[in-house]
């Protein structure tokens, strides 16, 4: 069997068997690449959106015992400050994955491009630069 001629994201060559006739693996193959954004996009969504809702339970939660809510165990401000410190690295934390998430469909979708490009130069070098 070939192996996937796509470049990982260390820069090394994939080394996923393909199919005879195949030259890219299901992750590095251009016409799979909106396919797989959209699946990314989704699976990123859903876990995003799961962890943003208990941040949004904790700062309730928080808010509840600070100003000490009938039912809510009281909480002294520092350690409540403390708590809600830890609560904004947390969400700036999962801005940066989002970010990153981002930034890495953007660089696929760029890498199919030029892999597309590339090819179109091959087949029609009369094109031009």
């Amino acid at each position: 069997m070939a192996v996937c001629a796509g470049i990982k994201r260390s820069g090394g060559r994939c080394t996923v068997s393909v199919p005879p006739g195949q030259e890219y693996c299901h992750h590095h193959d251009p016409a799979r690449a909106e396919q797989r954004s959209r699946a990314a996009s989704k699976g990123g969504k859903s876990r995003s959106n799961h962890e943003l809702r208990e941040i949004k339970d904790l700062l309730k939660d928080l808010t509840n015992r600070v100003l000490k809510a009938e039912g809510a165990e009281p909480l002294e401000t520092g350690p409540a400050a403390v708590a809600n410190q830890l609560i904004n690295t947390r969400l700036r934390a999962l801005e940066q994955e989002r970010r990153n998430r981002e930034t890495e469909d953007l660089e696929a979708r760029i890498e199919a491009l030029e892999r597309a490009n590339e090819r179109e130069k091959g087949v029609r070098p009369w094109r031009g630069a």
